[in-house]
């Protein structure tokens, strides 16, 4: 049940149903959490995320403000993919992650792709270089 709950969440999301899919999805994570099935919670709650859903509260000391897309796509930007790669990975459109990364400039204060790595870890967004996630082409 929790697994179906799951697949139709993910399915409403993409077909920009993200109100929806909250409600599945939250019924997932809570099953999966009550059966301590951490690799589908762990899915679970990325896909909340992308749904725009707090799962939990942001550290008060975090003085950046990304949302969690935000951050998965600067991350994986910051490693070297292009908008389009992120883009399917992420099963996005290209212009939703550009949109996505003009917000991180922003809030990161920067004007270029080539300042964010820099830009990430000056923030404690991520612990080092090594740590960005990278998409194969």
């Amino acid at each position: 049940l929790a697994r179906s709950h799951l697949v139709y969440g993910e399915w409403l999301r993409r077909r920009r149903r993200r109100r929806d899919a909250r409600v599945h999805l939250r019924a997932a994570l809570d099953s999966f959490e009550q059966l301590r099935l951490e690799g589908f919670a762990a899915r679970t709650r990325a896909e909340l995320a992308a749904t725009g859903d707090h799962a939990g509260r942001r550290a008060a000391e975090t003085s950046v403000q990304l949302t969690p897309q935000e951050l998965q796509i600067a991350r994986m930007a910051a490693g070297g993919a292009t908008n389009r790669a992120i883009a399917a990975q992420l099963f996005l459109s290209a212009a939703t992650v550009n949109f996505h990364l003009c917000n991180v400039y922003r809030k990161l204060g920067i004007g270029r792709r080539a300042g964010l790595t820099l830009a990430l870890l000056d923030a404690g967004l991520v612990a080092e270089p090594g740590s960005l996630q990278e998409v194969s082409p």
